[in-house]
């Protein structure tokens, strides 16, 4: 069973992979009794694994127009790559699901949608491919792989329709109308990063995205506040961990509406010990968010309220990272430790980063009765 980092005295979340104490001593008692086997009358159907989607059938797949070579060099890789299309007409989008081709080096990937309508008339123009190395700022990059509306204006942007980190699942429903796209005809899939790891060989990947059609336009489209690097609100003290030093950071955020939490993703890299977040109310109540007591940069989710969590206007949401710089800890990249400075938002794994990223609505009278329990597409 993989492991669930958050700690659910804290704070419950949908799909918990977690035992209780019960079941933990059935099985120790078994396996002291020489684990016997039981009767096989009783054994339940293997699971149905589906193929291709952990959703359903998808409507359409949109797949890299081309696989994207990786070096054996051993070092990371971060390309920005689009993936255009082109379709009879709009349509409404229910969920969007990333198929990482090369599951063994993609470490992580942040996709959005480009929005062309009219004003780009041949989205497959350019190459589709670019090494953030070989550019030096993300706009370089856009204009590498012709990115850009005809008139050389940026076209409109779906932020965060498909994300993509370890041991997290991509493609998520939400009920109650909650959620969901407009698909303009003529546009791109566009992976702002795809963070490939280190391979000592020459390999390939083509991942792909699973979309999901719907009849009916989107009521409550989801929207994203991500806190602390590259967010909305600052780190304390900055970002910098000295070598042989275990140390605190903390980044918090005042809210100005009353907003409906649907996920939580906390996200730090290998120096991470400990995350914990919580809203602090106007009236003195502390509402619990989150809590991973022994952070595993491995196993990162985006946790997923049982039903919508209201959020007061003029609460505190705020983060406590705790980062272990010590040669005792195992997960440490530099032998012997070495200063790290997390402020530039480096992807790199040897970075760090100190982030706190919630999917939310606008609250509306009733949320706090919407259960967020999804069922498949299909």
């Amino acid at each position: 069973m993989p492991p669930w980092p958050a700690d659910p005295s804290y704070r419950h979340f949908l799909d918990e992979r977690v035992l209780s104490h019960d079941a933990i001593e059935i099985i120790k008692k078994w396996v002291e009794g020489g684990s016997p086997a039981g009767d096989p009358a009783r054994l339940p159907p293997k699971p149905d694994f589906p193929e291709g989607s952990m959703l359903g059938k998808p409507d359409l797949v949109v797949k890299m127009r081309e696989p994207v070579r990786i070096p054996g060099d051993n070092k990371d890789r971060f390309m920005v790559i689009k993936i255009p299309y082109e379709l009879p007409h709009d349509r409404f989008i229910r969920a969007i699901e990333f198929v990482p081709g090369n599951r063994k080096l993609i470490h992580h990937m942040n996709g959005h949608i480009v929005q062309y309508e009219d004003k780009k008339k041949n989205p497959f123009e350019g190459p589709n491919v670019v090494d953030r190395e070989s550019v030096k700022t993300l706009e370089e990059s856009y204009h590498a792989i012709h990115l850009l509306n005809d008139d050389g204006s940026y076209p409109e942007l779906a932020r965060s329709v498909a994300n993509y980190l370890p041991g997290a699942s991509s493609g998520l429903i939400y009920p109650g109308g909650i959620g969901g796209w407009i698909l303009k005809k003529r546009g791109a899939f566009l992976m702002r990063d795809i963070h490939y790891g280190p391979s000592p060989v020459e390999t390939e990947d083509q991942s792909s995205f699973n979309v999901f059609f719907m009849d009916t336009p989107p009521r409550r489209p989801t929207r994203e506040l991500q806190m602390g690097t590259l967010g909305v609100s600052e780190i304390i003290p900055p970002l910098v961990i000295p070598p042989n030093v275990v140390k605190t950071f903390t980044t918090k955020t005042v809210i100005p509406e009353d907003l409906s939490l649907i996920t939580i993703n906390p996200h730090m890299h290998l120096l991470g010990k400990s995350f914990e977040a919580f809203a602090a109310t106007p009236d003195g109540r502390t509402i619990p968010l989150v809590k991973i007591p022994k952070w595993d940069f491995r196993w990162q989710y985006f946790y997923v309220f049982p039903k919508l969590l209201k959020i007061p206007r003029g609460s505190t949401i705020a983060a406590i990272g705790i980062y272990d710089n010590s040669a005792s800890n195992p997960n440490n990249p530099f032998s012997p430790p070495r200063e790290i400075i997390g402020t530039n938002g480096s992807m790199r794994m040897t970075d760090e980063m100190f982030q706190l990223i919630m999917t939310y609505v606008p609250y509306q009278a009733g949320d706090e009765d919407i259960s967020l329990a999804s069922p498949s597409v299909r």
